[in-house]
């Protein structure tokens, strides 16, 4: 695929200077992934798993196969996904569905770039993140009797990961639904939705939640039945139907749904805008038109104010600890600025974060936005970090905590370091 450089970086930083009011404009139709622009089922992927997939194949990536779980457990590491990520359901929203249920329910483990979905018995689903096209699927076998897995790039997985819930380009889905006793559907919740904005309140029908206060309410941890009332709910308390030896921890912890939840926002966002970029580059015959202009603005303002948490449902009151495991294993790539500040640092009283800053800016998601864009969304940061506490994407933050989140910035991210030394 023709990576974004070079032509395009000049376009955003000459064509568009970013000025004028927002108004009533098309959305450009960018669903079509076969057009040339994007040609995605064509072009050779720069995913962290497709860059290993010829090892895997081989057997060079040396993984213990005397076991189901002792594959996936080394799979995990050779992936640098924590164990500890493990966050489990119960509802047939998968590929898988005939093998998961109540009494088999479906693991999914995640970092930053890959998410990978298992079922005892079953399959391993991975969701891979190109830092221009989105998610690639996988799909294989966890090899048996000596044979070698054939990791098969799934089309359809493309029928959930790129419709509704992601704006139409492969992206991450979250279901929430209430699962009835063998694990289907009876309703859902948050059509459309992904993100760190949606209530508790929305979140986590036909999920196992450990480690979250019993006052919560929300969707996990329940069954559904039909009556002549209407839908009744009955406990499932998780581990109660299944083995938890079956899989590598015994948890499916609050504080990994929460960041799974607020990462797959980010994916979707950002695969949307570089889908975006493109179509309507190509549409204008290698350059953007003035009519582009109050959408690309509408993209930047958008970023910018999911980057910085401003929509957050906040936690209720209480807050909780979170897992001791995966919090070590989420702080480990913590990046700390001189003063031991980074925007890995939990809060978990109020809100998921010490410093609302997403840590996914980091990500070659972000990093691979072009040039002239990116610092587009960078100067915006930049100006509402600097207010008084007027501007509406940054006026949620305490005057220290917007410091703290400049102060990271300059000393972690290298472009918004430049970018402001060269404003002075």
């Amino acid at each position: 695929m023709k990576r974004l450089q070079g032509p395009l970086a000049l376009c955003l930083g000459l064509i568009f200077p970013f000025t004028g009011a927002l108004g009533d404009d098309e959305e450009i139709d960018f669903t079509d992934l076969a057009r040339p622009e994007h040609r995605y089922w064509e072009s050779t992927p720069s995913d962290p798993f497709t860059k290993i997939k010829d090892e895997l194949e081989s057997g060079a990536l040396a993984l213990d196969e005397s076991s189901e779980k002792a594959y996936l457990e080394s799979l995990l590491q050779a992936l640098r996904i924590p164990a500890s990520s493990q966050v489990l359901v119960y509802s047939t929203t998968s590929l898988q569905l005939s093998l998961i249920s109540p009494r088999s329910p479906r693991a999914v483990y995640f970092n930053e770039e890959i998410y990978l979905g298992y079922v005892p018995g079953g399959k391993i689903e991975i969701v891979s993140i190109d830092p221009e096209m989105g998610a690639i699927f996988y799909i294989f076998d966890i090899p048996r009797q000596g044979a070698r897995p054939v990791a098969e790039r799934s089309r359809r997985c493309m029928n959930c990961h790129a419709d509704e819930d992601t704006h139409g380009v492969p992206g991450i889905a979250i279901k929430s639904v209430i699962p009835g006793p063998r694990g289907g559907s009876l309703d859902s919740f948050r059509r459309g939705l992904s993100g760190h904005e949606i209530p508790i309140t929305d979140r986590f029908g036909g999920w196992h939640v450990t480690g979250i206060p019993e006052d919560w309410k929300h969707w996990g941890n329940l069954e559904g039945r039909f009556t002549p009332e209407g839908i009744a709910t009955t406990p499932l308390p998780p581990g109660e139907r299944f083995e938890w030896s079956v899989f590598p921890v015994a948890t499916s912890d609050l504080l990994a749904h929460l960041l799974f939840e607020h990462q797959a926002g980010f994916v979707n966002r950002i695969a949307e805008v570089h889908y975006w970029l493109r179509t309507s580059l190509a549409t204008g015959n290698g350059r953007f038109s003035d009519a582009d202009r109050p959408m690309m603005e509408k993209h930047v303002e958008s970023l910018v104010r999911y980057l910085f948490f401003a929509d957050e449902a906040p936690l209720p009151e209480g807050g909780f600890p979170g897992d001791a495991a995966f919090k070590s294993a989420f702080l480990a790539d913590r990046r700390a600025d001189s003063s031991g500040e980074s925007l890995r640092d939990l809060d978990l009283s109020e809100r998921i974060l010490r410093n609302r800053c997403s840590y996914m800016i980091y990500s070659p998601s972000f990093q691979a936005l072009p040039e002239g864009f990116r610092r587009r969304i960078l100067t915006r940061m930049d100006a509402a970090l600097a207010s008084g506490g007027t501007d509406p994407l940054s006026s949620h933050l305490e005057p220290g905590e917007k410091a703290r989140i400049r102060r990271i910035l300059q000393e972690t991210v290298p472009a918004y370091r430049e970018l402001v030394v060269a404003r002075k």
